[in-house]
C-alpha cells in the first residue's frame, strides 16, 4: 500500500500545538480548503504538503492580511484627514472674507452715523435762521397786513355799492316782467 504524505488533523494538531476544533476552524475559514487539499483515506481525513504548509501559515497570513487591512485603513484616513484639511482652509479662507466684509459695514454704519448727525446739525441752524427770518419778516408783514386790510376794506366797500346797484336795477326788471305776465293773462287769454 502506498502512503501519501498527508498528515491527519490529530497529526497536526499535536505539530502544531493547537486543538482539533482549532484546525477544522481553519480549515473552514479558508475557502476551497477542503476540495482542494484534503482527501479521505479510511475512515479519517487527510490534508496534503501544500494544505498543511497553508495551515501552519495561517497565523502569519492572516496578520498580514490585518496589516495590509490596516495600511488601507491609515491610507483611507490620511486621505480623509488631507480633504478634511483642505475643506478647513477653504472655510478659514470664507471666514476671513465674511469678517472683512463685516469690517467693511461697520465703518459704512459709522460713517453714516456721523454724516447723519452733521446733517441734523446743519438741519437745526437752519431752522434756527428761518425762525429768526420768520419774526423779522412777521413783522413787516402786520405792517402790510394793516395796509392791505383797508385797501380790501375799500375794495370790499366798493364791491357791495356795485351789488347793491345791480340788485336793484334787477328787482325792477323783475317787477316789469311781472306786470307784463299779468296784462297778458286776461280772462279772455285762457280759452
Amino acid at each position: 500500500m502506498v502512503k501519501l504524505l498527508g498528515k491527519t488533523i490529530r497529526q497536526l494538531s499535536e505539530e502544531l500545538k493547537l486543538s482539533k476544533q482549532a484546525i477544522n476552524q481553519r480549515i473552514n475559514s479558508i475557502n476551497g480548503f477542503r476540495s482542494k487539499h484534503t482527501y479521505k483515506v479510511k475512515n479519517h481525513l487527510e490534508i496534503d504538503n501544500q494544505g498543511v504548509k497553508m495551515l501552519a501559515n495561517f497565523d502569519k497570513q492572516k496578520q498580514q492580511e490585518r496589516q495590509t487591512n490596516r495600511q488601507a485603513e491609515n491610507d483611507k484616513d490620511k486621505n480623509i484627514d488631507h480633504i478634511l484639511l483642505k475643506q478647513l482652509d477653504v472655510k478659514d479662507q470664507q471666514i476671513a472674507n465674511l469678517q472683512q466684509a463685516l469690517d467693511q459695514q461697520q465703518k459704512l454704519q459709522i460713517a453714516t452715523v456721523a454724516e447723519n448727525h452733521q446733517l441734523k446739525e446743519h438741519v437745526r441752524k437752519l431752522s434756527g435762521l428761518l425762525e429768526s427770518s420768520s419774526s423779522t419778516q412777521q413783522q413787516s408783514n402786520d405792517k402790510d397786513d394793516t395796509l392791505s386790510n383797508n385797501v380790501n376794506a375799500s375794495q370790499s366797500k366798493d364791491k357791495n355799492d356795485k351789488q347793491d346797484k345791480k340788485n336793484v336795477v334787477d328787482t325792477d326788471k323783475k317787477q316789469k316782467k311781472t306786470r307784463k305776465n299779468k296784462a297778458q293773462l286776461n280772462w279772455w287769454h285762457f280759452w
